[in-house]
C-alpha cells in the first residue's frame, strides 16, 4: 500500500514536471500549435513513396558527401602517382585524380563510401524523375499545386547539374571527355560561345580553374539550393494537403490515411532503412565508375565506348543523331548539329515542363482546386503525351550508346543511327495514338462493368433455349472509383461580332476539343455526368 502511494506521488511529480517543461518550451516555441501537425494524415499507397525515396537518397548523398570532402583535394596541380594502385605508379596526373585513387585504395571504407555516394546520386535522380511522372500522369500539378510542380522541376534541373558536377570532379579520362563535350556545347552558342567557354574554364580548355569551381558548386551552392527547395516542397505538401486516390469516404475536402505520428513516421523510418540498406548493398556488390580503369585525363586522348550517366545520356544521343548541319554567316560558323540538340532541346524541354500546368488550365478553363488524383486512363491525351515523351527519351538514351550497341550486336553503326533517327520521328506519335486508344478502350470496358456487373463464369440456359452468362453487381468500393471520373467538356467555339473571332480564342477552342473531345461516347463530360447509354440506364 505504501509502495503504491509512493509510485502515485512520483508519477504526479513527473507529470507536473513534464507539464511545466512543456509550458516553458511553448512560451518560446510553437509547441502546442505544431502538435496538430503530428496528426496530419498521409495516404497509404505505394506511388506516394517515390518522393520519399528521393528524399532519403538525398539524405544519403549529404552524409556520404560530407565524408568525402574530408579526403578529396580539388586541385589541377600536376603530380606523380606513387600509391597503392601499381598499374598507375609513376603516371603524371592531377591532384584531384590522385586523391580519388587515395580514397578508393588507401582510405579504409573509402571505395564503399564513394560507390555509395554515386549510387545514391543515380537513385536520387531516378526517384525525382519517377515522382515527377507520377505527379504528371495523376494530374497532381493542377491548382493549387502549380508552384510545387515548378519547385519539383527546378529540383530535377539542379539535380542534373549537381550530378554532372560530381561526375566531373575525379578528372579521369571518362569525365574529361564529358567536359570536352560540354566545352564544345558552350562554343556552339552563337556570338557569345567563346566568351562563355573562357569564363567557365578560366582560359583555354582544359585550364586549371574548372575542378575547383565545380567543387564549390558541388558541395556548397547547388546542395544549398537543393536543401532549400526540398524544404519549401515539404512545407507546401503540408500546407496544401496531400493528393489521394478516389475511393469511399475520400473527397476534395479531406485526406484519408495514416497520421504523421506514430504510424506514418514508423513506416517512413522503415523505408529510410530500406533505401539506405539497398544503396549500401549496391555499393558493396555492384562496381560503378571505376576511375582507375580509365586513367587520368589527357587532352590528347579520348576514351572509346565512353557512356555518361543515364540522366545526361539523352543529350549524348541527340548529339549523335543530328546530321552535320552548319551555317556560315558573316565569317562565323553556326554549328546547328551541336546547338540544336544540346542547347535548344534542353531549354525547350524544361520550358514545356514549367508551362504545362498553366497550358492545361488555359485549355480547360478549369480554376477549381483538385485534391483527388486522376487515373491515367481517364485523361487519354495527357497520358498519351507523357508516354510519347518517354518514348522520345528512350530513343535518345539508346542512341547515346549506338557505338556500343553496334559493337555488341555486330551491326553497322551508320545503319543503327538511321534506325534511331526514324524511330525518333515515328515512335512518339505512334505511342501517343496507341496509348490514347488503350485508355479509351479501358474506359468503355469499365462502363460495361458498371452496367452489366462482374462476370461470374457461370452460363445458364434460358427458357427459350439460349444461353446467358451470369453477372454479379460491382462492389461499392470499385463502383465509387469508377464513378469518380471527372472530365470537363471541351470549350464551346467562340462567337465574335460580325463573325470575327480572335485567333487566340479559336486556337484555345480547337485545342480544348482535341484534348477532351474524344472521350467515351464521343464527347467530353461534366463532373459526374453519365457517359453512355448503358451508364444512363444504370443511373435511372
Amino acid at each position: 500500500m505504501l509502495l503504491r502511494k509512493r509510485r502515485a506521488r512520483a508519477s504526479a511529480r513527473a507529470r507536473h514536471a513534464a507539464e511545466r517543461a512543456t509550458d516553458h518550451l511553448d512560451g518560446r516555441l510553437p509547441l502546442y500549435e505544431g502538435g496538430g501537425l503530428l496528426r496530419k494524415a498521409f495516404p497509404d499507397h505505394w506511388s506516394f513513396l517515390l518522393g520519399e525515396v528521393a528524399l532519403y537518397s538525398f539524405v544519403v548523398l549529404l552524409l556520404t558527401g560530407v565524408w568525402l570532402t574530408l579526403f578529396f583535394h580539388p586541385a589541377m596541380t600536376e603530380v606523380v602517382y606513387h600509391g597503392s594502385y601499381t598499374p598507375l605508379d609513376g603516371i603524371r596526373m592531377s591532384e584531384a585524380y590522385r586523391s580519388t585513387l587515395h580514397i578508393s585504395f588507401d582510405v579504409r571504407g573509402g571505395l564503399l563510401i564513394r560507390q555509395l555516394h554515386h549510387w545514391a546520386a543515380l537513385v536520387f535522380l531516378a526517384a525525382v524523375g519517377a515522382h515527377l511522372l507520377r505527379v504528371f500522369f495523376t494530374g497532381a500539378f493542377r491548382r493549387p499545386r502549380e508552384i510545387n510542380w515548378a519547385i519539383g522541376v527546378t529540383l530535377f534541373l539542379l539535380a542534373l547539374a549537381e550530378g554532372f558536377a560530381g561526375y566531373s570532379l575525379p578528372d579521369d579520362l571518362l569525365s574529361g571527355t564529358g567536359l570536352r563535350i560540354a566545352e564544345g556545347i558552350m562554343l556552339s552558342i552563337p556570338v557569345v560561345g567563346t566568351y562563355v567557354g573562357f569564363f567557365v574554364f578560366g582560359g583555354q580548355f582544359p585550364g586549371h580553374e574548372l575542378i575547383p569551381r565545380l567543387y564549390s558548386l558541388h558541395i556548397l551552392l547547388i546542395p544549398g539550393l537543393l536543401l532549400a527547395l526540398v524544404t519549401a516542397h515539404l512545407i507546401l505538401v503540408f500546407h496544401l494537403k496531400h493528393t489521394q486516390w478516389a475511393g469511399r469516404g475520400r473527397t476534395n475536402d479531406n485526406v484519408v490515411g495514416k497520421p504523421l505520428f506514430p504510424q506514418f513516421m514508423a513506416s517512413s523510418l522503415g523505408l529510410f532503412c530500406m533505401v539506405f540498406g539497398t544503396l549500401t548493398v549496391l555499393a558493396g556488390l555492384a562496381q560503378i565508375n571505376p576511375v582507375w580503369v580509365y586513367g587520368p585525363y589527357r587532352p590528347d586522348a579520348v576514351s572509346t565506348g565512353s557512356q555518361p550517366d543515364w540522366y545526361v545520356g539523352f543529350l549524348e544521343g541527340s548529339l549523335r543523331l543530328v546530321p552535320p548541319w552548319e551555317t556560315t554567316l558573316a565569317g562565323h560558323t553556326v554549328m546547328w548539329n551541336v546547338f540544336l540538340p544540346a542547347v535548344v532541346l534542353p531549354l525547350a524541354l524544361f520550358a514545356v515542363l514549367y508551362s504545362y500546368p498553366f497550358f492545361e488550365a488555359w485549355i480547360t478553363g478549369d480554376q477549381q482546386e483538385h485534391h483527388l488524383a486522376d487515373r491515367p486512363r481517364d485523361r487519354p491525351v495527357r497520358t498519351g503525351l507523357g508516354v510519347a515523351a518517354i518514348c522520345c527519351y528512350g530513343v535518345l538514351l539508346a542512341a547515346g550508346g549506338n557505338d556500343v550497341l553496334a559493337d555488341t550486336f555486330k551491326v553497322s553503326v551508320n545503319a543503327l543511327t538511321w534506325v534511331f533517327r526514324i524511330s525518333l520521328v515515328l515512335l512518339p506519335p505512334l505511342a501517343f495514338m496507341l496509348t490514347k486508344r488503350i485508355c479509351l478502350a479501358l474506359q468503355e470496358a469499365e462502363l460495361q462493368r458498371l452496367a452489366e456487373g462482374e462476370e461470374t463464369g457461370v452460363v445458364r440456359q434460358t427458357v427459350t433455349g439460349g444461353y446467358a452468362e451470369g453477372h454479379t453487381p460491382v462492389d461499392e468500393e470499385t463502383r465509387h472509383v469508377l464513378r469518380a471520373r471527372q472530365v470537363p467538356r471541351p470549350l464551346a467555339s467562340p462567337e465574335g461580332r460580325d463573325g470575327e473571332v480572335p485567333q487566340l480564342q479559336r486556337l484555345r477552342a480547337t485545342l480544348s476539343s482535341w484534348y477532351y473531345g474524344d472521350g467515351v461516347g464521343g464527347q467530353g463530360l461534366q463532373d459526374g455526368e453519365p457517359e453512355s447509354d448503358s451508364e444512363r440506364e444504370l443511373e435511372r
